[in-house]
């Protein structure tokens, strides 16, 4: 690993998912951080169980600066009216957590999954963020800084699921399957369907099905 250069790594959870936050981490590692990362295991959060996501977060907290943004459901519906475009919803949510890890240290690199025109990121940046070289590329979870922003941003969609869970007494489903529409049906039985858009993305075409 001796060419390897300390970056930020961003990626984000929750997009394909009904229910629940879309979260956004960014996580800035060095050398010595990724060499302790690829011994614990971390990878592409989608290749790991949920039950050992929540066991890596503190390694990856421990060991590296980071920024979470979870933007909860009635937050982002709220952003995606105004926005109306999920590909400039995710660039901000992404410069947020590099502007928030530039806060407390400088990086030069960042490395994102690729999701829509570079320029968007880019042009969300403020000032501390506008000189940093910015990459996004195809599959980006096979770098470890990503991969570890990727387990972050898993973890606290995890645990905001659980905190729904908790708050309205459903079990949520995760993804976009058909017992979705159930749950969804079961909320409007229980809470009314005002109240949907506190625990899903209201742009989704489930929300007009149910």
């Amino acid at each position: 690993m001796s060419d390897y250069i300390t970056h930020i790594g961003t990626d984000e959870s929750g997009k394909g998912d009904f229910f629940g936050p879309l979260v956004i981490a960014g996580v800035m590692a060095d050398e010595k951080a990724a060499q302790i990362f690829l011994e614990a295991g971390i990878k592409d959060s989608k290749k790991i169980t949920d039950k050992k996501i929540l066991t890596l977060e503190p390694i990856i907290k421990k060991h590296s600066i980071y920024s979470v943004v979870p933007i909860s459901n009635s937050k982002y519906n709220e952003l995606y009216a105004n926005i109306k475009n999920l590909n400039k919803l995710l660039a901000w949510g992404h410069a947020r957590v590099i502007e928030n890890v530039l806060e407390q240290e400088t990086c030069e690199y960042a490395l994102s999954d690729k999701f829509g025109d570079e320029s968007l990121i880019k042009s969300a940046l403020m000032k501390k963020g506008q000189s940093i070289r910015l990459e996004q590329m195809v599959r980006a979870e096979s770098d470890v800084a990503v991969a570890a922003a990727s387990v972050l941003a898993r973890a606290a969609f995890v645990h905001k699921m659980q905190e729904m869970e908790d708050k309205y007494g459903l079990k949520f489903p995760k993804g976009c399957a058909a017992q979705v529409k159930d749950t969804a049906r079961e909320f409007i039985d229980k809470f009314g369907k005002d109240r949907l858009h506190e625990v899903c993305k209201t742009h989704f075409k489930t929300y007009n099905e149910v």
